[in-house]
């Protein structure tokens, strides 16, 4: 079995894109596991003590419709003990207010339910005027924006994959 439970819900298919990459990035299936939140359940959450959440800000700062719908069942779920990694797509220039908005809704939520937040990213290198996902100056997690900046996709997957398999110790 994977190591890494990786859930993503995507709208466009860009977050989808991106998961594929970082399951790649770390060595492939055997390694992480994909799950679309559109078809998981809470016992598949369970299996795994390393997790990555993917979830695209949709709208003006909400959740992409499938986590949306998943969200009052994260709190069936245990987090105790588990290592939680978050990366989000979002639009920095279209929606400067609230960029990264559901990463930083569905951490809060996971930690509030006892996860470990892992994959801190620091918010250097991109213009927005605020944003949920971000704690102490850094964001929760990885902070991707295809519609902007889709040349330093590859560079910045690469860099927070590394810098999870230390926090993860894999």
């Amino acid at each position: 079995m994977a190591k890494i439970g990786l859930f993503y819900g995507t709208q466009t298919g860009n977050t989808q894109t991106i998961a594929e990459q970082i399951q790649k990035e770390f060595g492939g299936d055997s390694i992480v596991e994909l799950y679309d939140i559109s078809g998981a359940s809470t016992e598949d959450f369970e299996s795994y003590s390393l997790l990555i959440i993917g979830c695209p800000t949709w709208n003006v700062g909400e959740l992409q419709a499938d986590w949306d719908g998943f969200y009052d069942e994260l709190d069936a779920i245990n987090f105790s003990g588990k290592k939680v990694a978050y990366f989000g797509a979002g639009d920095q220039v279209g929606y400067a207010d609230n960029f990264q908005d559901a990463m930083g809704i569905l951490e809060e939520k996971i930690l509030e339910l006892g996860g470990e937040t892992v994959g801190y990213w620091s918010t250097e290198g991109y213009d927005f005027s605020e944003s949920k996902a971000v704690r102490d100056g850094k964001f929760v997690g990885l902070a991707i924006d295809e519609d902007n900046q889709s040349d330093l996709t590859d560079g910045r997957v690469k860099a927070w994959v590394a810098q999870l398999k230390k926090e993860f110790g894999i």
